[in-house]
């Protein structure tokens, strides 16, 4: 016989680092998540957990052999499915209570102010290289004054950039309207990542292709982001804890067990960023 849920009783481990109250206050918080792949759908499961009651997800793909390696929701079972249809199935899961909005075609610049209607807080599951589509949201986090969390798998760890009210925006720090698209992704790694943690355990390059929007990836980065994320998201919906704000970051790296804190004060213009992405570009135009 399966027993009745009971929201109370499902996140009562939660209490100790939140108190009852803040327990309530998350049942009633409305997350948005674009992306439910390697990382977005960890994003919600861990969100999930915390007790977070209501949610706005988009997705259009769907689960393939390739991502078995790191994304949540592929199995043999969910081939060829949706992952929003199989994530949101997962989420109800652990919260049949769940109040889930689907945006089943992504998000676009049609859809945009439904998904970030009422919206806490916005964290980021989208694939390294939908760069229009981060542009189109994190814009809009910044016009309607949203939180924004990335924590992008890196490796086998992951980078922390938040974009807050106030802020320094997304478009100011990573520079993409004054870019081609073919330095899109130099100057969105160098972003994320400045101090590159993950680049010296790299154990093959031949399998990064920045041009081609192919690159590997680990389960171990995703479950880190996962945590990362859930963490900032938790500070700022319950207005608790330190949050680092771009153009100040955070990359930690299991597989060095080294942990960084970044600053790139101007974002893109800082000298420095703009010498280590000249750096780059002459690396890939060798091989």
């Amino acid at each position: 016989m399966t027993a009745a849920f009971d929201y109370d009783t499902a996140f009562s481990r939660n209490l100790g680092w939140v108190t009852r109250d803040e327990q309530q206050s998350l049942r009633g918080k409305r997350v948005a998540i674009a992306g439910l792949g390697g990382v977005g759908g960890l994003h919600l499961l861990a969100l999930a957990r915390l007790g977070i009651g209501r949610f706005h997800l988009a997705e259009f793909d769907r689960f393939e052999l390739a991502n078995f390696n790191r994304q949540v929701g592929a199995s043999m079972r969910t081939l060829d499915r949706p992952k929003l249809e199989v994530m949101m199935s997962r989420a109800r899961d652990v919260n049949p209570e769940a109040d889930i909005v689907p945006f089943d075609a992504g998000v676009s610049a049609e859809n945009i102010g439904d998904f970030l209607e009422g919206i806490d807080v916005f964290v980021d599951g989208l694939d390294f290289f939908a760069f229009a589509a981060r542009e189109l949201v994190f814009g809009a986090c910044h016009a309607r004054g949203i939180p924004a969390v990335t924590a992008a798998p890196l490796g086998m760890g992951a980078a922390l950039l938040n974009f807050v009210p106030g802020g320094m925006s997304f478009a100011d720090y990573f520079g993409f309207a004054e870019c081609a698209e073919s330095e899109r992704p130099i100057r969105f790694l160098l972003g994320l990542a400045p101090a590159m943690l993950h680049r010296r355990y790299l154990a093959d390059i031949s399998f990064v292709d920045l041009r081609g929007g192919k690159g590997p990836s680990t389960a171990m980065a995703c479950h880190i982001c996962a945590g990362i994320a859930a963490t900032e998201t938790l500070k700022l919906l319950l207005h608790r804890g330190s949050v680092v704000k771009a153009p100040r970051g955070v990359q930690f790296d299991a597989y060095r067990n080294k942990l960084t804190h970044t600053w790139r004060p101007w974002g893109w213009r800082n000298p420095l960023q703009r010498l280590v992405a000249a750096i780059a570009r002459r690396e890939l135009a060798r091989r």
